[in-house]
């Protein structure tokens, strides 16, 4: 029997599983506008270079005039951000006159910042624009770096530790360095916390989504997987909401992040993985867990039977072959289980690389960024919508590598669309992004269900450490654009279709019950080849029996 036929005998997905599962997507969707949040803390309002400290606007009294005579326009007519004239040049005061040649210099005495949209950014606040803008990039890198440690931390602690003390402390670690950005004052100070808050990412959100998946029974899964994409979802409204109601970015990173503190509080009830807790010797506990799982399911009387010996049974195949310790080599160390991790190596690359390729810099579309971060977020409801229904009726493996190509075409095709045009080029890129978090919900549920519980996390874990590597890489991708526009939307596009070829060579998943240890995965997979052998024999020996040549009938 498996452990997912006792989840049914006490309720299957009952009241236990809806409060479960709402208290851990919670935390998910604030979580989300902690990755998005650089798009308005960081935000690059229009600016120019302040007048020097000599100079005086006495000569005339309108504002603008003088602005033109001391700054030199760009292209588009706007005043030039990173240049002023050594001296004013009042002849550009009078009508049809332009100035040759006149020396200019660099923003020597600061900058003057539009107030209008954003009050308040890192960016006014550390003048990071000009010679210093790719300091701005460089603190997202940070915070994507933290992110990337934190997947290889986490994840291998989860296993050895359970999936419940991380994600306390992931909880606790956020809202304490989430507020200590928002309290120092130097840009080094804010890189370091930033770090320490990207690391807590994947310790809330693996630990999250393994938690709801075993204990989740297998009809389940689906749709606990695809509520996960919705708290992200919502999560993305939300920051546009809080992004426009708090506009000093120092009260915005705070909004986001005291409340973890408020998670970090109640998620001291929730209980530990049963699986985990069998699986490494703690049936006492699994015991006590389950027999809460069935007073909340309206189950008392099947909870109250249950006994160590009884509960233990539902796994007792996979007991003996349990490890206590693993290490990343397991996840090389038999052919089902390198051939799972090799995929999705590649699979998490490219989508994190397309996805906060097209999501991290709302700015570039020209259009406000409140309403970009609005449609990016929106886009997905019917997106996940579709994907539900395509996991539960047809399949994983065909939702992921669908969704995946259907991105990466619809981002190479963005590029045949000229920059006049915003808004047609931000409604595909929405379609685009909408397609690619739809897959990478799809793909984490996906990765949960491949993975046995032996090395559930360390598999995540590891695999997420390859999405961290594609978020760092969008950036370096997206610089390509200075050499050819081209270069940006082809390599995002390129590598979407080529993770989205990469899944079918994974194995279906629907429901099918989780698997508990490498052992057992490797029986299953040889299960499957030999009954894929015996079927193409009996095809053989039909063919023969029908006077017909299997060879001719192949030709």
């Amino acid at each position: 029997m498996a452990f997912t036929d006792l989840l049914d005998a006490l309720g299957g997905v009952g009241r236990f599983q809806l409060v479960y599962t709402a208290l851990l997507l919670l935390p998910c969707s604030l979580l989300a506008c902690h990755n998005f949040l650089q798009n308005f803390t960081a935000a690059v309002p229009h600016h120019h270079c302040r007048s020097p400290a000599n100079h005086t606007a006495a000569a005339t009294n309108d504002s603008g005039a003088w602005l033109r005579a001391t700054v030199p326009l760009d292209r588009l007519g706007s005043p030039e951000p990173c240049q002023r004239f050594t001296e004013p040049q009042w002849a550009l005061l009078s009508p049809n006159t332009s100035v040759h040649r006149a020396a200019m210099e660099g923003c020597r005495d600061g900058w003057v910042y539009d107030h209008s949209i954003f009050p308040s950014t890192i960016v006014m606040e550390w003048d990071l624009v000009c010679e210093a803008r790719t300091l701005r990039d460089l603190a997202q890198s940070i915070y994507m770096a933290g992110v990337l440690v934190g997947a290889a931390v986490f994840g291998s602690l989860a296993d050895r530790l359970g999936r419940k003390a991380p994600l306390v402390w992931s909880y606790l670690q956020l809202g304490v360095s989430g507020a200590a950005t928002a309290y120092f004052g130097s840009f080094s100070a804010y890189c370091v916390f930033r770090f320490l808050t990207g690391m807590t990412f994947s310790g809330i959100i693996l630990n999250s989504l393994s938690l709801v998946v075993e204990w989740m029974p297998a009809r389940g899964r689906t749709v606990a997987g695809v509520l996960l994409g919705y708290s992200f979802t919502l999560g993305q409204l939300i920051l546009a909401g809080a992004a426009y109601l708090i506009r000093p970015w120092r009260w915005l990173q705070l909004a986001v992040s005291v409340p973890f503190l408020i998670f970090f509080l109640y998620s001291w009830w929730l209980p530990e993985s049963s699986r985990w807790l069998l699986l490494h010797g703690k049936s006492q506990l699994a015991m006590q867990n389950l027999r809460r799982v069935a007073v909340m399911n309206g189950r008392k009387e099947e909870g109250e039977r249950l006994t160590k010996e009884v509960v233990s049974s539902y796994i007792q195949s996979e007991f003996a072959s349990v490890r206590t310790s693993n290490s990343v080599l397991d996840l090389f160390q038999t052919p089902a289980i390198r051939k799972v991790t090799c995929c999705l190596m590649v699979v998490w690359f490219s989508n994190s690389l397309a996805y906060y390729g097209l999501a991290m810099d709302l700015q570039k579309f020209g259009l406000s960024v409140y309403l970009v971060q609005v449609l990016f977020g929106v886009i997905d409801i019917p997106a996940m919508l579709v994907a539900t229904t395509t996991m539960i009726y047809v399949g994983r493996r065909a939702t992921v590598a669908s969704f995946l190509i259907l991105a990466g075409l619809m981002v190479i095709a963005n590029m045949f669309v000229t920059e006049d045009m915003q808004t047609l080029r931000t409604a595909q890129a929405a379609l685009g992004k909408g397609c690619l978090a739809s897959s990478f919900i799809c793909v984490y549920l996906f990765t949960g269900e491949l993975y046995p519980t032996e090395i559930r996390q360390l598999g995540m874990g590891f695999v997420s450490v390859n999405a961290r590597l594609g978020g760092l890489a969008a950036p370096l991708v997206t610089m390509l654009g200075e050499f050819s526009p081209v270069l940006p939307p082809v390599g995002f596009g390129a590598t979407s279709i080529l993770a989205g070829l990469a899944i079918c060579f994974l194995a279906e998943t629907r429901n099918v019950p989780l698997v508990e240890t490498i052992e057992a995965m490797e029986r299953r997979v040889k299960e499957g080849l030999s009954r894929k052998e015996a079927e193409e024999k009996g095809e053989e020996i039909s063919l023969q029996q029908l006077g017909v040549s299997p060879l001719k009938e192949t030709i």
